[in-house]
Order: structure tokens, then sequence, then C-alpha cells
């Protein structure tokens, strides 16, 4: 199920935008223009649906740093709004500030909105709405009912799904976030774990900081597709093949160069070598993802990696919605070459992300009371 377009209002740098999103999405720009954060608003939609809203937002800081940074216009809330559609469906998601009462939790998220909605040919249907602390939803026959469970403020009503035979639509768009892989960095310092060897253990999916990276690597190989494992390698290192040794301590990624007569081992190869096999792992998982998210995957890589890299994402936009972060024109450029990208230029314009060329017009909905913050 590909997104077809997402808006974000409220969030750190985003005062308000929309994007239209078609299979292989890049978003360039400068340092600080606010691209992760457009990355992190889809990862927010994840942990939501996977009951995880209020701690990752507590390692950002809590509820109120995570708040857009300029000022609201009054008459506007002071929520964070992230609104997603797809084909025929669009799920909307809004948390603010909780009331101050002298709990210890006061940088808690509160869920403020949530609302599932059916969007046919002649009118729209909603399936669940939640606000002011209450939920109404579809069953499975269409009925309306009150949601059957306490909810809790600070998650998700998905999250909280537990007769998912009942509501087929919340059950459905949970495991579509739930699917949804995102990769941000890979360790490759002296003492990363990428550098040492690792349990073996079949993977299909590479974790999201890599540890796991031999026995991903393996798994691939071990699934018929290690030819094309290695013509992958051979493309963006000329003459060089790819081994995964076994040893009593565990599996370790190897590379071998044919100008040498050795193997190197994953504790002597580059920072950028590893980190463009960690890119190579995740792309080629044999369990591709609805969506599959990287935050500037050009980082640390030598810009001759950018070609073979831009047919990496282009053969996994063939069974995945690519969102990829960059600074990197010439990587950008690479994309829309070798994978069709749609290229979306951010800029930061008085003090807010902002989507090059385009205006910042409203959206045509009504402004909420403040009051509940």
């Amino acid at each position: 199920m590909p997104i077809r377009w997402l808006s974000i209002r409220g969030y750190r740098s985003v005062q308000r935008v929309r994007l239209e999103l078609g299979q292989v999405n890049v978003l360039v720009g400068p340092n600080g223009c606010g691209k992760t954060n457009l990355y992190r608003s889809l990862f927010l939609l994840n942990q939501a649906a996977d009951g995880r809203l209020a701690s990752t937002l507590a390692a950002e800081g809590g509820m109120p740093s995570c708040l857009w940074a300029g000022e609201f216009r009054k008459g506007v809330p002071k929520r964070v709004t992230i609104e997603v559609g797809f084909d025929q469906w669009s799920y909307r998601f809004a948390c603010g500030l909780a009331q101050p009462h002298g709990s210890a939790f006061s940088l808690d998220p509160i869920v403020r909105e949530e609302q599932l909605e059916f969007r046919g040919h002649a009118r729209r249907t909603t399936v669940f709405q939640r606000k002011n602390g209450s939920a109404q939803l579809r069953d499975e026959q269409g009925r309306p009912i009150d949601f059957p469970m306490e909810l809790t403020d600070s998650e998700s009503i998905l999250s909280e799904l537990r007769e998912p035979h009942r509501f087929p639509e919340l059950s459905a768009l949970r495991s579509v976030l739930l699917s949804w892989r995102f990769y941000h960095e890979f360790r490759t310092d002296a003492d990363s774990p990428l550098r040492r060897p690792q349990i073996a253990v079949r993977t299909p999916v590479l974790s999201h900081d890599g540890v796991d990276l031999a026995a991903a690597l393996q798994t691939i190989g071990e699934i018929g597709r290690g030819m094309e494992l290695q013509q992958a390698v051979a493309d963006a290192f000329p003459g060089a093949s790819l081994y995964i040794a076994m040893g009593q301590a565990g599996m370790e990624v190897q590379l071998e160069r044919e100008e040498f007569r050795r193997r190197f081992a994953a504790r002597e190869l580059s920072d950028g070598t590893l980190k463009y096999l960690c890119l190579l792992a995740a792309l080629y998982t044999p369990r591709p993802p609805a969506l599959l998210a990287m935050n500037e995957p050009d980082a640390n890589l030598h810009p001759q990696l950018f070609e073979p890299l831009a047919r990496l994402i282009a053969r996994a936009g063939q069974d995945s919605q690519l969102w990829i972060t960059t600074h990197s024109q010439p990587l950008a450029e690479s994309l829309r070459r070798e994978a069709d990208a749609k290229l979306i230029q951010l800029e930061m314009l008085d003090g807010a992300t902002t989507v090059s060329g385009e205006p910042d017009g409203e959206d045509g909905e009504a402004d909420e009371d403040e009051s509940d913050n």
C-alpha cells in the first residue's frame, strides 16, 4: 500500500508541509533544512502503531521539544499533526502537550485526535475517530460502536487493538505502518559491532543498526541470490568478491580484492566500504517492506559509489516504496536517472522547512480552539 501524499504540521522545523509522493522519492537539501524531521515524522507513525510513541518522543526531549520551533498563530492548537494518504484511505494523527497537573510524566504526549477515513468515488466514510478522550469506530459489519477498551492518553489506538478480526481496517492500517522500515545510520568506528564476528542466525531483514550484517548477507546468498549479491559488490568495488567466514566466534564479513593476495576482515575495511555493505544488505532484503526509508545513505561514501548505490535503490524500488534523504545533489541526480526518482527540493525559509518553489498556502482546514493545547 504505497503512500500517495503526506502532510505534516507543527513538528520541529516543519510548520506546514504537504508532499505528493511517487515510488522512489528523494528529499534533497542542505544541512539544517529539515530533511531528517520529515523522515522522523514517518518514523513517529511507525512507533505510534507499535505503542512506542511516548518513549520515542522522550528520546527527542519530550513533547515540548518536538513542537514547531516557531510561533504558533493565534487559534492554532499547539500540536503535531501527521496525515498520510493511500489510494483510498487517509489516516490522521495529532498529539500535543499534557495539561500541567504535577505528574512526573508531564513530557509525555497526549493524543488529541486520530481518524481513519475511506474515500470512495462518491463520498467519504469515517472508519474510526478518536477525539476528546473517546473513540468511535466501525466493526467488521460496518456498525458504529464505541471502542471497547480504555484508551491510553499517550499512545495510539492502533497499539491497543486486541481484537483485529472485529476491526479489520484498523488491523490492516497497523500492519502497514509496522511494515515500514527505517535506516538512519550504521556505526563504523573501530569499536563497532559490525567489525566483530556475529551470531550465525538466519536474518532476512537487516536490523536498523546493521549489527547482524554478516548473517543478513549470508541469508541473501543462501536463498539463491548469491550471484546477484556478488555482482552488486563488483559494481561498487570492481574486482572485489564478498565472503562470509565462519569461525568459533561466529560469522564475519570479508572482502577480497583482485589486486591483493588475501581477504580483508570487517575490522580492516574502510568506514565507507562497511557502510555500503550495510546498504546493500538492507536494499537486497528477501522480505521487502511496503516502505523503506533511508536517512542520508550517502554519508561517509565516496562520490564514486553514488551511481552503484542509485542502481541498488532502483532495484529495491521495484518491490518497495523508497524514501531517501540526502544533501548530495549528485546522488539525487543519479537517482533521477537510474530510478526515475521524484526529487523534492527542500530549503529553510523564514525558519521553516519548505518545499522549494511551492507557496506556503493554507490547506483549507479550519483552525481549532487552542485551549486543549
